[in-house]
């Protein structure tokens, strides 16, 4: 049972519930807040209690004998699984007297419950009302921070569309510029073939068509790939997500002058996650890290494994660039939204996407850089659980200049 789901406010959610079965209390109290208008409902019992204020409250009186040993525990589920904005204000009508053995056993009782008012009876009705309006306005408040969460949220999920968007806006950039690279090649073999009498020559024209073509063909294949992989977590491949971003951003390293060393596992470091979003996080990184060498440099990419304290087995890809590095004064803030070191060109919303992403995935993730005219760059090192055990016990280098 959910405490008034997130949701605008309606009618139900300032009604006051009254329980108060034995006695006139129940019927004194509904007959003085429907002659001021004051939404409200009785109800015979604590189940039809705990049921009203699900559908919706904003608060509810309670006459003590209603609220016995079972009432309480009923209640108390209902409000263990409020939402983290709601704390919902309970009026409890008491006997009044000294404090004895049971008064104070049943308020240890009441103690989850949380947001009680208590009342001694007999109550004077202004004391009654002053009580239930102040309830009231509280709740009213805990409603405004419910919006407020709400419209953050929403505000965070455009966000995120947005920054999905502009990664699906480069990569497009990067696929075109890497079509078109072989197709121009194409166009000047066939060219070259037209005008070709020398049979060798013209045998060297085709191969060089073909492998061109063969690009091309792989291109599509990667590009497809994304188009068809599903959206929930999945049995993932690093090494395959991270080549797969690299073949496509392979025209921006070739324009930028630089070298990327891989050393990956020959084995398989495979993860549970969506490869969407896998790759997302390794396209911003790697992206940024190309835009902070745009005069040269090396792109260092490993994957190894290492286990934690737990003994568990963990996939680490760590992207290491020789770019400008980051300011000392940004680096506690870089995955917070907004927060950019490329000035007017950059949106702030990459790293705080990429933050995200490694937040709910239950990742870990490490940031080292600097600024010095000596030696600058960044180090990204992303620790990821493992789903398969086997490693190779000595990694694959790859060195490739672009």
């Amino acid at each position: 049972m959910a405490l008034l789901p997130d949701g605008k406010s309606t009618a139900h959610d300032v009604r006051t519930i009254i329980l108060a079965p034995t006695g006139k209390d129940g019927f004194l109290i509904a007959g003085l807040l429907e002659r001021l208008s004051i939404p409200c409902h009785q109800v015979p019992c604590a189940d039809d209690l705990c049921a009203e204020i699900a559908r919706g409250a904003g608060a509810a009186i309670v006459s003590e004998e209603a609220l016995t040993s079972q009432a309480i525990e009923a209640l108390s589920g209902v409000v263990e699984q409020q939402p983290p904005w709601s704390d919902f204000p309970l009026i409890l009508l008491t006997v009044g007297g000294q404090v004895t053995p049971e008064s104070e056993r049943l308020r240890q009782l009441r103690r989850p419950l949380g947001n009680i008012f208590l009342l001694e009876r007999p109550i004077r009705p202004e004391t009654l009302l002053s009580t239930l309006e102040f309830a009231l306005r509280g709740r009213q408040r805990q409603y405004q921070i419910r919006d407020q969460m709400q419209q953050y949220s929403r505000a965070q999920d455009a966000l995120r569309r947005s920054e999905k968007l502009a990664v699906t806006g480069r990569l497009a950039a990067s696929i075109a510029h890497e079509i078109n690279n072989p197709l121009e090649a194409v166009t000047n073999l066939l060219y070259l073939l037209r005008t070709c009498t020398d049979p060798k020559e013209a045998r060297r024209y085709l191969d060089d068509a073909d492998q061109e073509l063969a690009r091309v063909a792989e291109i599509a294949k990667q590009t497809l790939r994304f188009y068809r992989e599903p959206n929930h977590p999945i049995d993932t491949e690093v090494g395959s997500v991270l080549r797969s971003v690299l073949v496509l951003y392979n025209s921006r390293l070739v324009a930028a002058s630089v070298a990327v060393q891989l050393e990956i596992f020959a084995g398989s470091a495979t993860i549970l996650s969506s490869p969407g979003e896998l790759r997302q996080v390794v396209a911003n990184i790697v992206g940024n890290a190309i835009d902070a060498m745009r005069h040269g440099g090396r792109l260092r990419i490993r994957i190894s494994t290492c286990t934690n304290r737990a003994g568990e087995r963990r996939v680490r890809l760590t992207i290491a660039d020789t770019g400008s590095g980051i300011p000392e004064s940004l680096r506690p803030t870089i995955f917070e939204p907004f927060v950019t070191t490329k000035g007017e060109t950059g949106t702030g919303l990459g790293l705080w996407v990429t933050g995200e992403i490694i937040r709910r995935n239950g990742w870990t993730v490490q940031v080292r850089s600097r600024c010095a005219p000596e030696a600058s760059g960044t180090v990204f090192s992303i620790t990821m659980a493992m789903r398969n055990s086997a490693v190779a016990s000595r990694p694959e280098r790859q060195r490739a200049v672009a």
